[in-house]
């Protein structure tokens, strides 16, 4: 079985969790509670993600969100207070790799092109119809129009998890939760974090 170095940074409360369970899980809660007024806006955007990313790696019962990792120490976030990193080896069969530049066209309600060309075209398509800004056609407003072109822009969405690249800058790996037994180190804020993590081998 082929295991994957991750990173993640995550709250220091996540250890009652994990001791009490043996797993850590996001919950749509924390989620809210950390994006503050921005919550509605990510908390969608997040179960959009959901339902593309459990196609390819089924979701647990009880899990809400993924938990966004790295598989290259050098692009973790470091611990800061309050908050610490679990530096994990996962089985690569429970992990979902997506290219985190993609991300912001789903982020955004954009359109994520194959290519330049294809960019160019949908755009041609936009001027067509007289659509100048992509964002406006998911307001409610515009509920029952230009529905053809809001299901390409969401079917082109599965480009994320195109990977074109294996810049660790740009591959981003979610999995839907930590298990105890996947847990090789925990840093917590002013320790020497690659001193620690000089023993795990980043492979992806």
């Amino acid at each position: 079985m082929q295991t994957i170095a991750l990173y993640t940074r995550q709250n220091e409360k996540s250890l009652q969790e994990l001791k009490r369970t043996g797993v850590v899980r996001n919950k749509e809660i924390y989620v809210r509670l950390h994006m503050g007024v921005d919550a509605d806006h990510f908390s969608e955007r997040y179960r959009c993600f959901v339902q593309m990313a459990e196609k390819f790696v089924p979701r647990p019962k009880g899990v809400d969100y993924p938990i966004w990792c790295t598989a290259s120490k050098n692009y973790c976030k470091r611990p800061i207070q309050g908050e610490l990193i679990y530096c994990l080896k996962v089985p690569r069969e429970d992990i979902i790799f997506f290219d985190s530049l993609k991300w912001d066209y789903v982020l955004n309600y954009q359109y994520c092109p194959k290519n330049e060309a294809d960019a160019r075209a949908f755009n041609k398509k936009l001027e067509a119809l007289g659509i100048q800004n992509i964002v406006n056609l998911f307001q409610r407003k515009y509920d029952g129009m230009y529905d053809e072109i809001k299901q390409e822009i969401k079917d082109s969405w599965q480009r994320i998890f195109d990977l074109e690249t294996q810049d660790p800058g740009i591959i981003e790996a979610n999995i839907w939760q930590i298990k105890k037994e996947w847990i090789q180190h925990i840093v917590y804020p002013g320790e020497p974090f690659f001193e620690i993590v000089k023993d795990i081998e980043d492979i992806y």
